[in-house]
């Protein structure tokens, strides 16, 4: 049957289906006769049974682990079970917490005090460390948001805008110990803020599906790495011009600052350690 029949038959979009086809989740034969996928009924079968312990939240990876017999449905089911009822516990005591406050009656901030609620706060912060690990994030938030997104991608347009008058014809991209070896016309220049918007509309996606969806912070590293390769451009096209003019002579130099900067407060933001 063709998509649009398997479409029918589950009532999900065609975008969910591609998505489980480039997981190798459901890979469907060809029509000898016009090369179209051929869906069999046990693919749409599996098709309602993957989107099914999708709504479980179980991972991509588990499911691929379960249908390739790796661990059986039982034991995924039973782990899953545990991080929901440990979610559970966690919201019943922030409801229960919660109620207590509003017993006590209207209280404002400022007659706030944590220690009719919290017997010991040292269990209680070492108790809910997730959260305080979500909040030592929040700065990746900024770096990987759209507005940061298009200061960079707009600084790119600029400094080539900027610069192309004063660079000459030809503009060197391949470097040997600090000697120019390959040259292009300096309207590759504006290549760079271009690269910025393949990287998010096109990179960007694929970076999450591929790798990262499965990730706890998964969403938030994808836009701060999308964010990263865009500053890479940018510093690129900084040290072409600067080099055009004597500046600077190693690239190299200039991509392992910004990598080591920027994967440093990745891991500093990711609080990594507080884990251990």
């Amino acid at each position: 049957m063709t998509i649009k029949e398997v479409e029918e038959q589950t009532g999900l979009t065609r975008s969910n289906i591609r998505f489980y086809e480039r997981e190798k989740l459901v890979e469907p034969t060809r029509n000898d006769k016009n090369g179209y996928r051929d869906y069999s009924e046990s693919d749409v079968e599996n098709i309602k049974k993957i989107a099914y312990l999708r709504t479980l939240e179980i991972s991509i990876e588990d499911i691929r682990n379960i249908m390739s017999d790796k661990v059986s449905l039982a034991e995924i089911i039973r782990k899953q079970t545990a991080a929901i009822q440990t979610q559970i516990e966690g919201l019943n005591k922030a409801k229960s917490m919660c109620e207590r406050m509003l017993e006590a009656g209207d209280v404002s901030f400022d007659e706030l005090q944590i220690e009719k609620y919290v017997a010991d706060l040292e269990t209680y912060w070492n108790d809910n460390k997730p959260v305080f690990k979500l909040d030592a994030v929040g700065f990746l938030y900024l770096w990987g948001s759209l507005v940061t997104w298009t200061v960079i991608t707009s600084l790119c347009l600029f400094v080539g805008i900027l610069s192309y008058a004063n660079l000459p014809p030809e503009i060197p991209v391949q470097w040997d110990h600090g000697i120019a070896v390959s040259f292009v016309n300096r309207n590759f220049i504006f290549l760079f803020p271009a690269a910025c918007i393949i990287i998010r509309i096109w990179l960007r996606p694929i970076i999450y599906v591929k790798w990262l969806m499965n990730c706890p912070y998964g969403e938030l590293v994808r836009e701060y790495l999308s964010n990263y390769m865009c500053f890479a451009a940018l510093s690129a096209e900084l040290f072409i011009i600067l080099f055009v003019h004597g500046v600077l002579k190693s690239i190299v130099a200039v991509l392992l600052a910004d990598t080591v900067v920027l994967i440093g407060l990745l891991i500093i933001g990711l609080d990594l350690r507080a884990g251990k």
